[in-house]
């Protein structure tokens, strides 16, 4: 089967984080190691974070008060530091979306919150994709599969025209059980050479 769209993960696939930026920053600020992220990521907080019931300011909020709780108000600077963080780009991922077979239409999916919009911009990759699909823009976030759906009727898509790639198992099983031809992502080499059989 040829598929008509390639819709992809941002967070590990298309953007990738430095995780010894992160270890620096709490040592800098004497934070135990994981305080940041175990904070930043506690399930009902980043729930409400990437379905878009809080603002991206309120959940960084929380996490600066639950660090500084934990650990004193000094930890209140590391979060601002973290925040200064935006990742970067895969350029080789870059390249292979840019180099598409033609027709082939693109979205980006993620689990969001609403500071994406500026995100992408400052990464240089708000006009890179054909459509965004924000989970904190939409009120749920992948692994439901209403997420999938909407991915797809932005392309003017089938869920079953669709290719999906993830770096989270779980997304990679929900994209498929709603008929996504779905990719576990393991870099861009890996993902270009399962690509050339699929597309065009």
């Amino acid at each position: 089967m040829s598929y008509r769209a390639l819709i992809v993960d941002l967070d590990g696939v298309i953007r990738l984080w430095d995780g010894e930026a992160t270890r620096a920053l709490e040592e800098r600020h004497r934070l135990p190691a994981g305080a940041l992220l175990a904070a930043a990521f506690e399930p009902a907080l980043l729930e409400r974070a990437v379905c878009g019931s809080i603002e991206d300011e309120a959940w960084r909020a929380a996490v600066r008060d639950a660090l500084a709780r934990a650990h004193g108000p000094a930890a209140e600077a590391a979060v601002d530091d973290w925040c200064r963080l935006s990742g970067r780009v895969d350029p080789e991922m870059l390249d292979l979306v840019a180099t598409l077979p033609p027709g082939t239409r693109t979205a980006l999916l993620t689990n969001a919150t609403t500071r994406l919009e500026a995100d992408l911009r400052l990464l240089g990759l708000e006009d890179r994709f054909d459509a965004v699909v924000s989970s904190a823009r939409l009120g749920f976030a992948k692994p439901d599969p209403r997420i999938f759906r909407v991915a797809a009727e932005r392309l003017d898509c089938r869920p079953e025209q669709c290719i999906f790639v993830d770096d989270t198992p779980g997304h990679v099983d929900a994209a498929r059980a709603v008929g996504m031809h779905a990719i576990a992502f393991a870099g861009a080499a890996d993902l270009r050479a399962q690509l050339a059989g699929l597309l065009g």
